[in-house]
C-alpha cells in the first residue's frame, strides 16, 4: 500500500507549502538516486510540478511505500523542521515588499482565469515597474489572502530587483475556468471571439493588466520552464505590442518529439503522469483534484513492474477512462491530432526579444529548446533570438544546488547563479527596464561545453565554423571518421528479443521517477557489455575533439522481422587513470573508465519514410534509416575514446517494438512481440554510422 503525505493547515500557514522540503535537502541527495525509491518518487512528482509552476502547486507527493513508511516520515520531519524557518523567512520578505491580490480575468470568449498579482509595495506614479508573467498549467498557489511564496519570479536577483510578477492558471486548470486540452492547438486566423488560444489568452491577459494594474512600465516579460515553457511560446505568438521579452525555458514544443514520445516511439518511462494531464477537473478548485488518478504500483523496480504489464493495451487497467492516455491510442501515428498540437510551424512574425533556455542533460524537453531557437532564427529574421544551453537536467538552472552534478557527472560550482545573474537577469533588466535596443551585451547562443566544462559563446547555432564530418562504423567494434573499405558481406549483428529487453539505465529504483532523469548522463557500460547492444569505439584520441552542432544517425540495416527499433548512444569514454572527483554521489560508482552517454535518441523504423504513414519492413532487405540526434556540445578529451552503442530497447524509458509489424503499437497482443535479429552494415558503399559537426 502506497501512503500519500499532504501539507496540513498548519504546514501551509508556517511552512510555504511542502515546497520548502526541497529548498533545504541538498540536491545530490534529491535530483539524482535518492536514499530510497520512495522519497525519489516523491523527488520526481515534486520537480516535475515544480519546474512546471511559478509559486508552486500548493500540495506536493510524497509516495511511501509501507516498508519504509516510518523511516521516511522520520527522515522527512528532520529536513521539515529545517525548512519550514528557511522558507518562512522567505515568504516573510516577499509579504514585507510585496502586495498580493487574486482576480478572474475575462478573456474574450467569457472564460475567467484566476489570476494572482504580486505588485511591488514601494510602485508608484513616479516609480513603475514592468510586468513578470508565467502562465501554467501546475497551479499557481498559494491561494488565499495573506498567503506568500518564498520566491517570486524566475530567480531571486530579478524578485529583489523588483517586477510586477504575474501568475495565471491557463484554461481548466484549478482555480481556472474553461476545459483542459494538453498543447492547445493555435489558431492561425481567428475569425470570431470564440476561437481562442493561448496566444489569445495571453493577449487579453496583457490588455486587461495595463488597464486595470497602476504604476506600471507600459512593458511585459514572460518566462516558462516545462509545460509552462509552452505557454510562453505560445504566447510569444500574441504580438501584443507591450510585449518586450520571452524566455521560453525547456519549453514542450511537440509531443510527437518530444517529452511523450520520441520519433514516435512512446515515453513509457512517463507511465505515473497520465493522471496529471487526462483528468478534467469538474470545477475550479485549489486541490489536486487528480490525485487519486494516480498509480499505486507497489513496487520500486519500474523495470520488472513495466514488463509484468505486458503490451501497451493493458494501461486500460490504469487508464481507461484517462483521455490522455485514450488519445495516444487511437493516434499512434504523426496525425492531425498530434501535428495541430504542435506549435513550431506557427513561430513566424515574432518581433520582440526571445531567449530560450534549455538543459544539455534535459531528459524530457531537449527537442523543445533546440527546435524553438532554430525555427524561430529561421523564420524570423533580424529579431532578436538567442539560446542558452546549461549543463543541466529539466529545469535546474533554475535552483542553485552549489555543486553542479548530473548523475555523477561534476561540472563546477554555481553554474546555476552564474546564469540567474549574468544572463537571465540582464536579459529581462535590458527589455524591460532599459534601454531595450538589443545591446545586451548576451551572445547569440551562450553554451556550455559539458567535456571542457565551461561556458562558450557563439553569435550564431549551430556554429558557422563547425565542419561536418562521419565517424564509420568497421568490423571489430571498431569507429574511426575513415569510411569502410570492406567487401560484401560487411556486417555487425545482433539477437533484440523485446521479452528481454535492454534497461536503458543500470539503476533499476530510477525506473520508477515521475519522469526520466539520470540516463542523460549515466554510465553506459553495463550496457556495452550486454551481446544485445553493439559497440562501435575509436582508439584513444591523440588531441581533443570537439563535437558542437548536429548530429545524424546514418545506419543500413536489415532485420528478420518486420519492424524495428533504434537506440543510438553517443558516449564519451574516460581512460582508465581518470581520478574520481569529491562530489561522487555514489559511493560503488569510478569514473575510471567511465561511459559517460553524451546523447542518445530513439528511432522507430516504421517511420523511416513519414511519420504519419508507417511502413512495414521487408524482411532481410537492406533498409537505409537516417534520423536525428539532439545537438551537442561536447569536447572529447585527450585519451578518451568516441563510443557508439546501438540497441533496439532502452526499457522502461521507451515502449517495446513487437518487431512483427502491427498498424496500432498501443493494441498489439502479447504474440505479437517476437525475437528479431538485426544486422547493422559497414561495407563498400553501404556503410553506417554518425555525421557530426566538430569545432576546431
Amino acid at each position: 500500500m502506497s501512503v500519500c503525505y499532504l501539507p496540513t493547515q498548519q504546514d501551509v500557514e508556517r511552512g510555504d507549502e511542502i515546497r520548502s522540503l526541497n529548498q533545504a535537502i541538498p540536491s545530490h541527495l534529491i535530483q539524482k538516486r535518492a536514499p530510497n525509491r520512495a522519497f525519489c518518487q516523491w523527488n520526481c512528482i515534486f520537480f516535475f510540478l515544480y519546474f512546471g509552476s511559478t509559486a508552486q502547486s500548493p500540495r506536493h507527493f510524497l509516495f511511501i511505500h509501507q516498508t519504509v513508511y516510518s523511516i521516511m516520515r522520520s527522515f522527512l520531519l528532520f529536513f521539515a523542521l529545517l525548512s519550514v524557518s528557511f522558507s518562512y523567512a522567505q515568504s516573510e520578505w516577499v509579504k514585507q515588499n510585496y502586495t498580493k491580490a487574486e482576480y478572474d480575468v475575462a478573456m474574450r470568449d467569457g472564460t475567467n482565469l484566476h489570476t494572482i498579482v504580486y505588485t511591488p509595495k514601494d510602485a508608484s506614479a513616479a516609480k513603475t515597474y514592468p510586468f513578470l508573467m508565467q502562465r501554467t498549467c501546475y497551479s499557481v498557489a498559494p491561494y488565499g489572502e495573506g498567503k506568500y511564496p518564498g520566491q517570486l519570479g524566475p530567480n531571486k536577483f530579478l524578485m529583489q530587483e523588483k517586477y510586477i510578477f504575474v501568475y495565471q492558471d491557463v484554461r481548466g486548470r484549478y482555480m481556472s475556468e474553461g476545459t483542459w486540452t494538453n498543447m492547445t492547438p493555435q489558431i492561425a486566423h481567428k475569425t470570431s471571439k470564440t476561437q481562442v488560444d493561448e496566444s489569445s489568452d495571453t493577449y487579453d491577459t496583457i490588455e486587461w493588466l495595463l488597464k486595470n494594474i497602476p504604476h506600471h512600465n507600459g512593458r511585459v516579460g514572460q518566462w516558462g520552464i516545462s509545460y509552462p515553457g509552452f505557454y510562453t511560446v505560445a504566447g510569444a505568438l500574441s504580438q501584443h505590442p507591450s510585449l518586450k521579452a520571452s524566455s521560453p525555458q525547456a519549453p514542450v514544443s511537440d509531443f510527437f518529439f518530444d517529452d511523450f514520445h520520441h520519433n514516435g516511439a512512446f515515453t513509457q518511462g512517463y507511465f505515473l503522469t497520465f493522471p496529471v494531464f487526462g483528468i478534467q477537473h469538474p470545477k475550479p478548485t485549489a486541490d489536486n483534484w487528480w490525485l487519486p488518478g494516480l498509480i499505486n504500483a507497489n513496487t520500486q523496480d519500474g523495470y520488472q513492474f513495466n514488463l509484468d504489464l505486458g503490451p501497451l493495451k493493458n494501461f486500460d487497467t490504469y487508464y481507461k477512462d484517462n483521455f490522455f492516455w485514450q488519445e495516444h491510442k487511437e493516434h499512434p501515428n504523426y496525425d492531425e491530432f498530434w501535428k495541430k498540437r504542435s506549435i513550431v510551424p506557427h513561430l513566424t512574425n515574432v518581433k520582440h526579444a526571445v531567449m530560450t533556455v534549455g538543459g544539455w542533460f534535459d531528459a524530457e524537453d531537449l527537442y523543445g529548446p533546440l527546435t524553438v531557437y532554430k525555427t524561430l532564427e529561421r523564420n524570423n529574421p533580424g529579431a532578436y533570438n538567442t539560446l542558452v544551453m546549461g549543463p543541466f537536467g529539466h529545469g535546474r538552472w533554475s535552483q542553485e544546488t552549489g555543486h553542479t552534478l548530473h548523475s555523477n557527472v561534476y561540472f563546477g560550482d554555481s553554474i546555476a547563479t552564474f546564469y540567474q545573474r549574468e544572463i537571465e537577469t540582464t536579459f529581462f533588466h535590458h527589455f524591460l527596464k532599459g534601454p531595450g535596443d538589443g545591446k545586451t551585451g548576451l551572445p547569440d547562443a551562450y553554451l556550455f561545453d559539458t567535456g571542457k566544462k565551461a561556458w562558450q559563446q557563439f553569435d550564431r547555432w549551430p556554429a558557422a565554423a563547425a565542419t561536418k564530418k562521419t565517424l564509420y562504423f568497421h568490423s571489430g567494434g571498431k569507429l574511426s571518421f575513415e569510411a569502410p573499405k570492406q567487401a560484401a558481406p560487411g556486417y555487425t549483428e545482433y539477437v533484440s528479443d523485446p521479452h528481454k529487453p535492454v534497461p536503458y539505465i543500470e539503476n533499476s529504483t530510477a525506473t520508477m521517477g515521475f519522469t526520466p532523469f539520470d540516463y542523460m548522463s549515466e554510465d553506459q557500460r553495463f550496457a556495452a557489455r550486454r551481446t544485445d547492444v553493439l559497440v562501435f569505439q575509436t582508439e584513444p584520441l591523440t588531441e581533443d575533439v570537439t563535437l558542437g552542432g548536429e548530429i545524424m544517425a546514418k545506419l543500413n540495416f536489415s532485420t528478420t522481422g518486420t519492424d524495428a527499433d533504434f537506440f543510438v548512444k553517443l558516449v564519451d569514454v574516460y581512460p582508465g587513470n581518470e581520478p574520481d572527483h569529491a562530489y561522487l554521489p555514489h559511493k560503488n560508482i569510478t569514473l575510471s573508465n567511465y561511459h559517460q552517454m553524451v546523447r542518445s535518441e530513439i528511432m522507430r523504423a516504421r517511420f523511416r519514410n513519414s511519420f504519419e504513414k508507417p511502413e512495414p519492413l521487408i524482411a532481410n532487405k537492406i533498409t537505409p534509416l537516417n534520423f536525428r540526434l539532439q545537438d551537442v556540445l561536447h569536447t572529447f578529451k585527450k585519451g578518451h575514446r568516441i563510443q557508439i552503442q546501438v540497441q533496439s530497447t532502452a526499457f522502461p524509458l521507451f515502449d517495446r517494438n513487437p518487431q512483427k509489424y502491427v498498424p496500432n503499437i498501443y493494441l498489439a497482443e502479447d504474440k505479437d512481440f517476437i525475437k528479431a535479429t538485426h544486422r547493422v552494415y559497414h561495407q563498400t558503399g553501404v556503410f553506417s554510422g554518425i555525421e557530426v559537426e566538430i569545432l576546431k
